[in-house]
């Protein structure tokens, strides 16, 4: 896809606009509008499967273990999840909940019997990380836990058993299993999704059989307590927009709460390349599957406009992120990879586009929380760090639960070998009569100065974080696990409504106006 110099502009989420125009610097006017939707904080979701060192020798080190541990989970993840903000994890998978059977995860720990990764390396797991130690986890973390439920190799009557269980008060027989096993009230978990990847490693399904197959699961979900059941539905792959069509035309809305989307950034499919080593042509080339989120999610979002025009239904994009050849780190740890300046180009544009978008877009997960993909937290033995993804999804979070303020923007391009991409890519919000601007700059070599029209907005003045570094390929290492970290960012001028911004190449830059 060609990209030339355009202008956008969101209007309560919704892109309406897109014009070519010659202009050289990035210009960008900020709006208030009433009926502005408000960035779900949901959006800013993380996924853990089990897959990898992500669930074991990630999250769980297990109870006797020398690393500092609550029940077995790390005490530093937790305290790093926390001043994260997380709002929601989805577990156990992925591909992995379609092959889980849940009851093998509950009871003593000597008791459980073990289960073979068939998807993720063949490894054998003991099944100690189970129901009770996940949603226990979310009540420390304050983040709301999303199952993903076995659909491919499970039954209705086990789906149905595992709800009763997290959820149901009881007298009942699986409430007093739950009881027995050591937890009196229910979890009251709402987000539940259908199976995972239907179209794929999920059962390689048709959509229509599908559809059909979810309608008999979600007649059979029972709301127990005071909490309606979220259902989501397994979603489209990238730009199968059948998939959605059929999702929205067979499935009745009061069987439904949201459809899935997945989509990862990439050089090649078959050749992703390192997650280090990469040269310009291979970062523009993940650049331009990333900014492919804008295209996915206005055009799968026009397809549910037509069948759901009040919006209810939500667009779930819990997958997504940068996906690279599997590095090799010592401990056969299926796709680990470093993270770098390019990341933190995937996540701030990705979540800007989520952030325009919150209208439909209400969840999102990023793929995944430790060790594994685009994840903000590398583990090794007692050695924790944090990635240049972890401190974007930080600064962002000050547009959770805020509302959105539409912008429109004249962006220029970033141009590589006769192909060009917009450079600039921002999103803002007001919450408190405090208002935030996120920016990007993917330009891999030129600064962008960028000039903000604020005149519908009362700020008297801002102050900024930003976050950059020398190089694209640079990261955070066990070595040195600063190298790359957010700091205080003072080149931009406020005059009279006009704040003019100087953004580095490469660079994430988060304003907050007062």
């Amino acid at each position: 896809m060609k990209y030339c110099k355009k202008i956008l502009a969101f209007v309560a989420g919704g892109l309406i606009t897109a014009s070519s125009v010659a202009q050289e610097k990035a210009s960008i006017t900020v709006r208030k509008v009433d009926d502005a939707p408000v960035i779900s904080k949901h959006i800013y979701g993380h996924f853990a499967e089990h897959l990898g060192r992500c669930i074991y020798g990630g999250f769980y080190v297990g109870e006797t273990s020398n690393v500092p541990n609550t029940d077995g989970v790390r005490d530093d993840i937790i305290k790093a999840l926390k001043e994260l903000k997380v709002p929601n994890l989805r577990w156990p998978g992925g591909c992995f909940a379609d092959t889980y059977h849940w009851k093998d995860g509950i009871g003593p720990k000597e008791d459980r019997p073990t289960i073979v990764n068939t998807w993720w390396g063949g490894v054998t797991e003991d099944n100690s990380f189970g129901t009770h130690d996940f949603l226990n986890l979310c009540e420390v973390l304050d983040a709301e836990p999303y199952l993903a439920a076995n659909v491919g190799s499970g039954t209705v009557r086990e789906f149905a058993d595992w709800l009763q269980y997290v959820n149901h008060v009881g007298p009942s027989p699986m409430a007093d299993l739950r009881k027995k096993y050591g937890r009196e009230t229910p979890w009251g978990v709402k987000y539940w999704g259908v199976g995972n990847e239907a179209w794929g490693c999920g059962g390689n399904m048709t959509a229509e059989y599908y559809a059909n197959l979810y309608r008999k699961y979600a007649t059979f979900m029972t709301s127990w307590g005071e909490r309606h059941l979220f259902r989501i539905a397994s979603g489209a792959n990238v730009d199968n927009y059948h998939w959605t069509e059929v999702m929205m035309k067979n499935i009745p809305q009061n069987l439904i709460e949201g459809v899935a989307l997945h989509s990862y950034s990439f050089v090649e499919w078959d050749e992703k390349g390192s997650s280090v080593d990469f040269n310009k042509a291979q970062y523009f080339s993940t650049m331009q599957s990333a900014l492919r989120m804008e295209e996915l999610v206005t055009k799968h979002s026009v397809i549910m406009d037509k069948y759901d025009p009040e919006g209810k239904i939500a667009l779930v994009v819990d997958e997504w992120g940068g996906w690279y050849d599997t590095m090799d780190d010592g401990m056969n740890s299926a796709l680990y990879q470093q993270n770098t300046m390019r990341d933190a180009m995937i996540a701030g544009t990705t979540l800007n586009t989520f952030n325009n978008h919150s209208s439909r877009v209400r969840i999102a997960n990023l793929a995944q929380t430790v060790n594994v993909l685009q994840a903000v937290i590398l583990t090794k033995e007692e050695k924790m760090i944090l990635t240049p993804t972890y401190y974007v999804m930080k600064m962002y979070n000050v547009h959770q639960d805020a509302k959105l303020l539409p912008i429109q923007l004249i962006s220029p391009d970033y141009d590589f070998n006769g192909e060009s991409l917009p450079a600039v890519s921002v999103s803002a919000s007001e919450k408190d009569e405090v208002t935030h601007i996120s920016l990007v700059n993917i330009d891999a070599s030129k600064k962008v100065e960028v000039t903000l029209n604020l005149d519908d907005l009362n700020v008297k003045g801002f102050t900024a974080e930003v976050l950059t570094s020398s190089k694209l390929q640079d990261c955070n290492s066990f070595e040195n696990p600063e190298k790359v970290a957010p700091k205080e960012f003072k080149d931009f001028k406020l005059k009279k409504g006009s704040l003019t911004v100087t953004l580095p190449p490469f660079s994430v830059v988060v304003l907050e106006g007062k």
